[in-house]
């Protein structure tokens, strides 16, 4: 493969013929580097990962579905270091390209995931999203994404960072790719009827004027598809509370999740890493009363919100995607901005796609987001397939 984007993990580009026949045959995909192919090791975006794990004995559950589908595996994709990470920036395997957007970031952590079906390296690809890492990529680079909801597909066989918020996720460039890779990898649902369309105001009151401008178009292509609409404010607490909290019980996951690691390899990371480790060591169970007491009433909130056929409209990302060549404070500010709308699905564990309607005037992308009601999966997937089919709005 001549991969001029650097999506993908040197020495990965090995071909796995999926099965001569099935819904998913002749297509081509990717898997971000955090999924066990048999006899490859999951390196995890670190060095010392990889030199310290064995090669995996099997495929990941949702390698394997893809394969049997008759889907073909052509690499393993560059990851933010050890999925920390919104961004796509890894220091030691390098930052995939954004193909749409070639001086800004791809975003992270499914960074080379998106900046490969971007780029038509591969027809389709594996990410996973535990705060923002299919859905920041999709909309940075300008393709379909869809964050499950929580539990929907099996997470055997991938690395998980954070247990209460890892979802597999999954990118396409085309509406319907998703949607044949959703049939593929989702439990079945009821086929019910999308009835109201919620504009969520305190999202798109915390988004670049830009970005909003870009979603104009967008917003209007979705209320026309949609019987009703109406519009809401999502977070009682605020935005803003909803973030601090999701980050808060994150951060006390993923350090639990690492430390034996980090503690018996000693291994080398970059600064941005390093620091969150250290700061996620200092969070005790003792500081996760109010988080979980808020994540339960944010679930009860959504869930009540989206009853009845709603879902929720918002922007994917609150801003452009940050320059290549950013500084640490400017990426700093920009993974805090993006995770005041990522929190809404992860907090609440509720499915997300993002739909690559938006562009600036200089043709950057801009997503936006559906989110849908608990096992929604295939409703969404399904709309935007209906809002690919219907022509953009004159702007």
């Amino acid at each position: 493969m001549n991969d001029a984007l650097g999506a993908f993990v040197a020495g990965t580009d090995v071909v796995v013929q999926g099965a001569t026949q099935g819904p998913l045959a002749g297509l081509s995909f990717a898997a971000k580097d955090l999924f066990d192919v048999q006899g490859y090791v999951t390196g995890c975006g670190n060095p010392d990962w990889l030199r310290t794990h064995a090669p995996a004995r099997r495929s990941a559950w949702c390698v394997e579905r893809l394969l049997a589908a008759g889907a073909t595996l052509v690499g393993k994709t560059v990851t933010d270091e050890i999925s920390l990470g919104l961004l796509g920036i890894n220091r030691f395997y390098g930052t995939p390209v954004n193909p749409r957007a070639v001086d800004r970031v791809a975003g992270g952590s499914s960074s080379g995931s998106a900046a490969a079906v971007a780029g038509g390296l591969v027809d389709v690809a594996l990410g996973t999203d535990s705060g923002g890492s299919v859905r920041v990529p999709s909309s940075y680079t300008g393709v379909y994404g869809l964050r499950p909801t929580h539990g929907a597909i099996p997470v055997e066989g991938m690395m998980t960072q954070s247990p209460t918020f890892d979802t597999v996720g999954f990118f396409a460039d085309d509406a319907a790719r998703l949607e044949a890779l959703g049939d593929v990898l989702l439990p079945a649902s009821a086929d019910a009827a999308i009835e109201e369309l919620l504009i969520a105001t305190d999202a798109f009151a915390l988004v670049d004027d830009v970005v909003r401008a870009a979603l104009a178009g967008a917003v209007q292509r979705v209320s026309g598809a949609v019987p009703r609409v109406s519009s809401v404010a999502v977070a009682p607490e605020g935005l803003a509370t909803w973030c601090s909290n999701q980050r808060l019980l994150q951060s006390f996951e993923f350090g639990r999740t690492f430390a034996s690691w980090v503690d018996r390899v000693n291994p080398t990371f970059s600064f941005e890493v390093g620091r969150s480790l250290a700061l996620a060591a200092r969070v005790t169970e003792g500081d996760l009363a109010e988080p979980h007491q808020l994540r339960a009433s944010a679930r009860a909130r959504l869930d009540e919100l989206l009853g009845g056929g709603r879902i929720l409209c918002l922007p994917t990302t609150p801003q452009l995607p940050v320059r290549r060549d950013a500084t640490l404070t400017e990426m700093s500010s920009a993974c805090d901005r993006i995770v005041e709308l990522t929190c809404i699905a992860g907090l609440t564990g509720l499915p997300q796609v993002n739909l690559p309607l938006g562009r600036t005037a200089e043709g950057i992308p801009v997503g936006l987001s559906l989110i849908g009601s608990r096992g929604a999966d295939r409703q969404l997937l399904k709309l935007a397939g209906q809002l690919s089919r219907i022509a953009q709005p004159a702007s």
